[in-house]
């Protein structure tokens, strides 16, 4: 299939289920209020269909899929409160687009609490098996597996984090039951959802690999070998029993007895590539309360996910190095806006690929990294008129340690989902399994992660250790970067989050600053088409009015690349008259709230 065959495909699925979920009453675009800054007319020409503005007065709801949404907005209407609703909405988000994210996987959360005017960060990354050494991704030779040989099967699973997570937040936020909160997820199983065009299209593409193990060949096709079409009835029995154990018995149900034996046993079963998984690595697990990383950016504070997420820091840095150019008066359209966003962008990632690792084993200079004059030095590095620089390198950051430059391969299969209660409180939550269909290991009926190949697979890089190596009990570097933006009061002010691989940092960085800086409403500013340069190449969205920059682009010294950014942002902006969200088009989100 055709990619702008299946976009066409995707949306008519998508505003079929609008229909079917009831969607809220949306107001035309001139009753909306502005945005931070005057109002700006989004751009045209994007190779997909917009979506009005989401407009709420109480609470408010955005994630990948309707079914999801549907679930998250009941709860919030019940007297739930936004960790409650994200907790429903994750587990149903498990069942109805597994090839993302579930409990065989790992998330980070910001949860707002509004009463105490206070932000945390929850930890809820995988880590590596404790039996787990820095050669794990090598060769008898000592040269890296390819990446595929790395992911398939059961040496790439990490310990999953994502019940041990829920649970934590629902400890110290929820309102409602436990057990009630898996009610939706658990009924749906049991009944069959409707296979939707997106998962259908992931299974054709990867039926090779997900053919390779019996559990995920009998679960993602049909009895005569023919792939899951969209428009099929799939039920998730094996599912709904393991999300009853964890209902009644907390996140023992998932770490302890059945569930973990068979978890094990299917992670170490694997007879072309078996993994190192252990009882005692699921019974230690433990989720982590972090303190959040916020940098100042025009009036507002952004904050977001601090190590072993590069999320928060890389964004960070992006945005403090751009405090010292005006932006609102380039606009949009601007190539030299673009110019300076990818040449921050560069620069953040050099270091990101240096510093930037779990802090609980690597000393990450988290203040160097985002001190003023550090990014002011680094702003200064940047010629406002071009050219591209030539080579980027990372900066000698205050108090920083030498580690080699090592990367690793992040591919887009992840899930993001913003929440805001009706007391105020908010949930910014990206969760992952890393590849779609992760390991392509299934038990239980969830697959399990392929998080272990976020590590940078050479343990060593020009004679000096990678803080990204792969080490026991260690959590490896993610991109993923749930925000939360507060005002200059430090009240709640935006919630948004991205799935992408390591693009998300370009993602999430695109919409702030659409939103922030061009005064875009946040459904604009996530309809504005991506340009997005990580390592040097500038990729820009194909079938949006981006591609035609790439002229200018090339003549400012850029390697352009015109391709597909299938994002998934969801992001929720608290104004004087209400809440106001955005779901990305690119995918099947929606907003919903009353």
């Amino acid at each position: 299939m055709k990619r702008s065959q299946l976009g066409l495909v995707l949306m008519l699925a998508l505003l079929s289920w609008v229909s079917f979920v009831g969607i809220h009453t949306i107001l035309p675009v001139w009753a909306q209020s502005p945005a931070p800054s005057e109002q700006i007319a989004p751009e045209s020409g994007t190779g997909y269909q917009a979506q009005p503005l989401t407009r709420a007065d109480s609470f408010m709801v955005a994630a990948a899929n309707p079914y999801a949404v549907d679930a998250g907005y009941k709860i919030l209407r019940a007297g739930g409160s936004a960790i409650d609703a994200a907790i429903a909405t994750q587990i149903v988000l498990n069942l109805v687009e597994p090839q993302s994210s579930g409990i065989g996987g790992g998330a980070f959360l910001l949860y707002f609490d509004a009463a105490a005017a206070e932000l945390t960060a929850y930890d809820g990354r995988e880590t590596a098996p404790q039996l787990a050494t820095s050669d794990l991704f090598l060769e008898a030779n000592g040269q890296p597996l390819d990446f595929f040989d790395a992911v398939v099967g059961g040496r790439s699973v990490g310990v999953p984090g994502v019940v041990k997570l829920l649970e934590t937040v629902h400890q110290h936020h929820g309102n409602l039951a436990w057990a009630e909160l898996f009610e939706p997820a658990i009924q749906l199983a049991e009944d069959g959802f409707i296979v939707s065009p997106r998962l259908a299209t992931l299974i054709a593409l990867d039926q090779d690999r997900l053919r390779r193990y019996p559990t995920t060949q009998a679960y993602f096709f049909h009895a005569d070998g023919e792939p899951l079409q969209a428009g099929d009835r799939l039920q998730n029995p094996e599912l709904a029993q393991t999300l009853r154990l964890i209902a009644e018995q907390g996140s023992a149900g998932f770490y302890q007895g059945a569930v973990a034996a068979d978890l094990v046993a299917a992670v170490q079963g694997v007879s072309d590539n078996p993994g190192l998984l252990s009882l005692d690595d699921l019974a230690n697990y433990e989720a982590k309360v972090r303190d959040p990383v916020c940098i100042p950016y025009r009036r507002y504070q952004v904050c977001g996910m601090g190590p072993p997420s590069s999320g928060g820091l890389t964004i960070g840095q992006i945005l403090g190095m751009l405090n010292h150019f005006d932006l609102a008066t380039l606009g949009s359209t601007s190539a030299q806006a673009w110019h300076l966003i990818g040449e921050a962008s560069r620069l953040a990632f050099a270091d990101r690929g240096v510093y930037m690792a779990d802090a609980d084993f690597v000393d990450v200079p988290v203040a160097g990294l985002l001190d003023r004059d550090y990014l002011r030095d680094r702003a200064r590095l940047i010629d406002p008129q071009g050219p591209a620089l030539e080579t980027v390198s990372a900066g000698t950051p205050p108090e920083a340690q030498s580690f080699g430059s090592g990367t690793a391969l992040e591919l887009p299969s992840t899930s993001h989902l913003s929440i805001v209660d009706s007391e105020g409180n908010a949930v910014s939550m990206t969760s992952s399994i890393e590849n779609v269909f992760g390991s392509r290991v299934m038990v239980r009926g969830f697959l399990l992660n392929n998080q272990l190949t976020d590590f940078a697979f050479e343990p060593i890089a020009d004679g000096l250790p990678v803080a990204n190596r792969v080490e026991s009990g260690k959590r490896p570097r993610s991109s993923m970067a749930p925000t939360i933006v507060l005002d200059g009061n430090d009240d709640l002010y935006l919630v948004v989050g991205s799935p992408g691989g390591s693009r998300i940092i370009g993602y999430v960085a695109k919409t702030l600053i659409a939103h922030l800086d061009w005064g875009l409403d946040i459904q604009a500013a996530i309809d504005l088409p991506h340009r997005v340069n990580r390592f040097g190449t500038y990729d820009l969205e194909q079938d949006t009015i981006a591609a035609a920059e790439a002229t200018e682009l090339e003549a400012l010294g850029y390697t352009v690349s015109v391709r597909d950014l299938n994002s998934g942002l969801h992001g929720i902006v608290v104004t004087p008259n209400g809440l106001e969200g955005g779901a990305d088009p690119r995918r099947e989100g929606i907003v919903r709230g009353d």
